[in-house]
């Protein structure tokens, strides 16, 4: 066995081990913690030529039986020692979440949430489906047609496979892609280049429950290869920043997955009483290490948002960096140092604008950006804006950030944008009302509740059923 562990491409779950390959290193120190293959937009082409034999190893399954592997799984998934590359090598729960850890910074107890996250989708799969589909017989899918309350239905796929460009920030972002498996839609996955842990380990799961290998592709590659994955399939999600997905925009194609903008809005009915309110603001602003894109990013009052901004600092300002396996760490390290540098320069670029002021500062005791046993991190930051116009008032960063601005309750709906996630705390049924007719809102949360919160039977972000299957009218001749 290999000293070191080789991550191989998978070419409809066959491993390949190329020439090229990239070093996956400890975030701290540098050491090489596994070596992925890397292949080009050439090889991807050709195997993407031959996806109708990864579909029809899906079809073979009925929705039914495929549901009954997601949920084996999960528990692979979650407990499971399992093939870790093609050297020999295998990988229990806890090596996965170290050495996931050591790579993304994320500390131990966040990919331990990240894991339950994956696992309760993939166990509650049914629900998920019933979900995503309003309750249609999945067994339509099988067959391609049947009745759904009383009319003739009948769904074709739009895709032979699903592309997916993953980041290396969240863990919890793959079970976006998970519902495809069920659908009988193979996955051709770029993992992202600190991250290839986690869509490595679900495959490894599947294939230990029961699906066809065939049904996955795994491909560390470039740029171009990348927007091959994105040309050649017929659906595909990418994520990243705006400069990242601007291109695709316009694609119907590519489901985008970019900065999420989430808000807390308080309504004038309830502004009064804006402390009892205060951990649930922080939760939305600081879980995960604030790298969601649902983590709210903008806390929007009527009033009283020098006292907000001035709370949310005393409880978040003093948060530090602290052992990876800590199990009250609130703060993950970053991979790319440079990327940590680039947020704590934008944010200080920012403050020198008139009209923004860092209310952390003076609980931080120190620095924004320091480093500590070898990692770089950030610590939170609360920005009070005296307008929604200030650069620094609707910015999203891959860390616990938020600004607090001051607006009419009349304005509110006017200035936001576009928001993932809304948490909306009001009980006027006018203002509600508002906020349902609302386009810019993609998932709303009535009351305090954090922007964190999510249901399974609710996706919060695009609909996978809607993107990889479509409804036809079909008729049949009188017998």
């Amino acid at each position: 066995m290999s000293a070191l562990p080789h991550i191989p491409v998978l070419r409809r779950g066959r491993p390949y081990e190329s020439l090229d390959n990239n070093t996956v290193v400890d975030h701290r120190n540098g050491t090489v913690l596994a070596q992925v293959s890397t292949v080009n937009a050439g090889i991807i082409r050709k195997d993407l030529a031959k996806i109708s034999e990864s579909r029809a190893a899906l079809k073979k399954f009925t929705v039914a039986q495929l549901i009954e592997i997601c949920g084996k799984t999960g528990e692979q998934f979650l407990n499971g020692t399992l093939p870790f590359g093609d050297k020999g090598h295998t990988q229990s729960p806890q090596q996965y979440i170290e050495t996931l850890s050591a790579t993304s910074g994320l500390p131990h107890v966040m990919v331990r949430r990240n894991m339950a996250k994956i696992h309760q989708a993939l166990t509650n799969m049914k629900t998920v489906l019933n979900g995503l589909t309003r309750g249609l017989d999945l067994s339509i899918l099988d067959r391609g047609f049947g009745e759904q309350n009383g009319a003739r239905v009948s769904y074709f796929p739009t895709t032979q496979a699903l592309g997916l460009v993953m980041p290396s920030n969240s863990p919890a972002v793959n079970s976006l892609w998970l519902p495809a498996i069920p659908l009988k839609i193979p996955v051709i996955i770029k993992p992202g280049r600190e991250e290839p842990w986690t869509p490595y380990r679900l495959i490894q799961a599947f294939i230990a429950a029961g699906c066809p290998a065939e049904a996955f592709g795994f491909y560390a590659t470039d740029h171009e290869g990348a927007g091959e994955i994105l040309r050649s399939c017929g659906r595909a999600l990418i994520f990243g920043d705006k400069n990242t997905t601007a291109q695709y925009a316009s694609n119907p194609a590519i489901q985008i997955h970019g900065p999420g903008f989430s808000k807390i809005l308080i309504g004038e009915d309830e502004i009064e009483h804006w402390p009892d309110f205060i951990d649930v603001m922080v939760s939305a602003i600081s879980d995960n290490g604030g790298r969601s894109c649902i983590n709210a990013s903008a806390v929007i009052v009527p009033k009283y948002a020098a006292e907000i901004a001035e709370a949310l600092a005393k409880k978040l300002g003093p948060v530090q960096p602290t052992k990876s396996d800590d199990t009250n760490a609130r703060l993950s390290g970053f991979a790319n140092p440079k990327m940590a540098e680039y947020i704590d320069g934008s944010i200080e670029e920012g403050l020198k604008a008139p009209g923004a002021s860092d209310v952390t500062a003076k609980y931080r005791g120190g620095t924004r950006k320091l480093e500590f046993e070898g990692g770089t991190y950030l610590r939170p930051t609360i920005v009070l804006c005296d307008s929604f116009n200030h650069t620094l008032a609707n910015r999203e960063f891959l860390c616990p950030y938020a600004s607090v601005v001051e607006m009419p309750q009349s304005e509110m709906l006017k200035q936001i944008g576009p928001s993932l996630a809304v948490t909306a705390i009001t009980k006027d049924p006018a203002f509600t009302e508002q906020l349902l007719e609302s386009h810019l809102i993609e998932r709303l949360n009535l009351g305090p509740l954090s922007t964190m919160n999510v249901s399974w039977d609710q996706p919060h972000e695009g609909n996978m059923f809607e993107f990889l299957y479509k409804r036809r009218s079909i008729e049949f001749a009188a017998k």
